[in-house]
């Protein structure tokens, strides 16, 4: 790394320009808007940088080393190579901080891409290599970036001291900030500008008992892109996370360095950590007053477990919230180009688990093996065969496109395609995590496939005996 990320404030130092193009104009506006006292040298200046004055003191001359005296920065930003050199060589041979456009070797200081929320500002820099990733991420935040948070920091730096000496720990602080950040109620406040109202609100919660919280987060299918912007943000902010087996280590790589993990990572046949202790963890980790995550694969609500889970912090009288994830059939197909509907295959979708509780009721087979629908089948590996014979068996053609989608959305998906009378050798083929697609549907990945999973084959099909 050449260069030390730094931020100097240049508040009523004095900074030179030397030229007076567009270039010289866009850093005169940036020096300017942090209070420099800007002299510019150039024989003539563009409209853009005339536009400016009286702003900043015009020498109407070609450059000369006098110009350098006394001055903090010194910008070089002229179309000719050798007054460019010159200007640098003399810089530096005095000790003053340099800037030479579009040469980052030639660079002292170096001018990065900021995403600004005053006084919130972010800096990004490639270290000149390439401008146009430093752009394309800054976009990228400055879209993710609340318009607020540049209120929320301003009101946070008047309550410093107090929110210090109220909590006793760095750990304390930063739940309260965390936990006041996600309030609707500051957040209105900070988003129609009323400070006052936001610093009141923020007194209050001071002298409230800091209390524990447990938020119900989707991983997602496996694809670390796509988990979502607020499920992001909790990992980030969590104490202590209790996370799935499911759940890939490329997400796992985002939690918080500082933050606790538990693995409580549940698959079919092979439960690590019982229900009843996991519902235990949240409970003890809460009431400590920590800000717990629980991490679970694809969508909470979907097949989870996620509302057991949340009557028993009901039970316990724990705060909570519950973050939505895109759930497997939703990813998983769209990876493998099997659409769930289709005008012309199947107007609903179906989905069902393929185990249920203990002594459990069977689904309805018959309503199951109704034409024109998509049955997407979590868990149900173990029972391909069952499932293949009972959907037969009321009525569901034999020949029904069927697909198994292994690891999806993952550089390890597989997707293994055949017909419903294939389903049991199918299911030997793939291994768990795999979701189970049946309905024409599963046709379309003939010509809607467009996800290439690393070495795997993108497809795989059963030849038929004869």
């Amino acid at each position: 790394m050449e260069h030390l990320p730094l931020f100097i404030s240049i508040e009523q130092r004095p900074c030179l320009i030397v030229g007076g193009g567009a270039v010289a104009a866009r850093k005169a506006r940036l020096l300017l808007s942090r209070g420099a006292r800007l002299t510019v040298v150039a024989p003539e200046l563009c409209p853009e940088l005339e536009q400016q004055l009286p702003e900043f003191e015009w020498l109407q001359a070609r450059f000369e080393a006098a110009h350098l005296n006394k001055h903090f920065l010194v910008v070089v930003a002229t179309g000719s190579k050798e007054v460019n050199a010159q200007v640098y060589l003399l810089a530096n041979q005095r000790g003053i901080l340099v800037n030479k456009a579009d040469d980052s070797k030639r660079s002292a200081v170096i001018f990065p891409s900021v995403v600004e929320r005053f006084p919130l500002q972010l800096a990004l820099s490639t270290g000149g290599k390439a401008p146009w990733l430093a752009r394309l991420l800054r976009a990228r935040l400055d879209a993710l970036l609340p318009s607020h948070w540049g209120a929320l920091a301003e009101v946070a730096g008047r309550l410093r001291e107090r929110v210090k000496n109220s909590f006793g720990s760095c750990d304390e602080r930063r739940r309260f900030w965390a936990r006041a950040q996600d309030d609707s109620t500051l957040n209105a406040y900070l988003q129609h500008g009323n400070l006052a109202a936001a610093e009141k609100w923020l007194q209050q919660e001071v002298q409230q008992p800091s209390t524990g919280e447990v938020i119900l987060v989707g991983a997602g299918p496996g694809d670390p892109d796509l988990l979502t912007v607020k499920a992001l943000n909790e990992l980030q902010k969590a104490d202590v996370v209790l996370y799935d087996q499911l759940v890939s280590d490329e997400i796992l790589a985002l939690i918080r360095p500082e933050a606790e993990r538990i693995s409580v990572g549940k698959k079919a046949g092979n439960h690590s950590v019982p229900q009843d202790q996991i519902n235990q963890l949240l409970v003890d980790h809460a009431l400590q007053g920590k800000r717990v995550v629980r991490l679970k694969g694809g969508d909470p609500f979907m097949f989870g477990r996620g509302a057991e889970e949340l009557q028993t912090l009901v039970e316990a009288g724990i705060r909570y919230q519950v973050v939505p994830g895109i759930t497997a059939a939703a990813g998983a197909t769209a990876y493998a180009g099997i659409p769930l509907t289709h005008r012309d295959h199947a107007q609903s979708a179906v989905f069902i688990t393929g185990h249920c509780k203990k002594d459990g009721e069977e689904p309805d087979w018959a309503s199951l093996a109704s034409g024109r629908q998509t049955l997407v089948i979590y868990m149900g590996l173990m029972r391909s065969a069952h499932i293949q014979q009972r959907l037969i068996a009321h009525g569901l053609n034999a020949a029904t496109p069927v697909a198994l989608i292994e690891r999806g959305t993952t550089a390890q998906q597989k997707v293994v395609r055949g017909t419903l009378d294939e389903l049991s050798l199918l299911a030997v083929r793939v291994e768990s995590p795999a979701l189970m697609v049946i309905g024409s549907v599963a046709s379309l990945a003939d010509s809607l496939a467009w996800f290439k999973a690393g070495t795997n084959e993108q497809e795989i099909l059963i030849e038929r005996a004869g």
